[in-house]
């Protein structure tokens, strides 16, 4: 249990319970904080899950977009959070669960409907191709499908945090340096540090969002492949 262990634990445990209290007893009209969480999720609803899996499905799979999607957020946030500074996502351990969630839920899903040989089968198995085609085609499937999504998922995630945590450290520690340990007229340098750190804290603010919003959509996608297997 190290310091980005805590953080994680105790981010899920306030995602968790803002939902719990801001849903604990809803009203037919919403107001205060459960008008806040339903706007949230509502987001979720209609931009990613009813827009990718259409409304019956996207009711069905809601709560796991939801949750990978307020979690991810979450976990970003930390990293222009004073005292904290660093996203837990900037570490591989985290986007991997995340990753496996994702898999595991549209492997699933896709299994259920179609049995396992079938949804392996018309995964990787393109139709009407030449049968010289599909010894070159079938690998490159079902590494694109079985390795390369999670693979993907995770490092998307785990990059993206990782360099904005850097590039927020290096503003900032030149402000500390050119401010508090340089003389003369170098010190005019750490205005210009400090304003570029600001601003790339407000960046950072929106490659928050943007990560949960892809991941959350890329799992989105995965599922619907998965639903539409045969439709390849």
């Amino acid at each position: 249990m190290d310091r980005l262990m805590l953080i994680r634990v105790v981010v899920a445990v306030l995602v968790a319970a803002f939902f719990a209290i801001a849903l604990r007893s809803p009203k037919i009209v919403p107001r205060g904080v459960q008008n806040v969480a339903e706007i949230m999720i509502d987001f979720v609803r209609i931009n990613i899950a009813e827009d990718i899996l259409g409304k019956e499905q996207g009711r069905r799979f809601l709560p796991v977009l939801v949750t990978i999607f307020f979690l991810v957020v979450g976990l970003n946030l930390t990293s222009i959070i004073p005292f904290l500074n660093i996203s837990s996502n900037a570490r591989i351990g985290m986007p991997i669960v995340l990753a496996a969630l994702a898999y595991v839920v549209f492997n699933y899903v896709g299994i259920k409907k179609y049995g396992f040989f079938r949804y392996v089968k018309s995964s990787i198995v393109i139709p009407n191709l030449p049968p010289a085609l599909h010894l070159l085609v079938i690998p490159i499937e079902f590494v694109s499908t079985f390795i390369l999504r999670p693979f993907t998922l995770t490092i998307r995630l785990m990059a993206n945090m990782l360099a904005g945590h850097i590039m927020l450290v290096l503003f900032f520690s030149a402000t500390q340096f050119f401010f508090f340990s340089s003389e003369g007229a170098m010190k005019l340098f750490g205005i210009g540090s400090l304003i570029g750190g600001v601003a790339f804290t407000f960046f950072e603010l929106l490659v928050i969002v943007l990560q949960a919003y892809i991941f959350s959509l890329l799992t989105a996608v995965y599922i619907d492949l998965a639903l539409h297997a045969e439709e390849h």
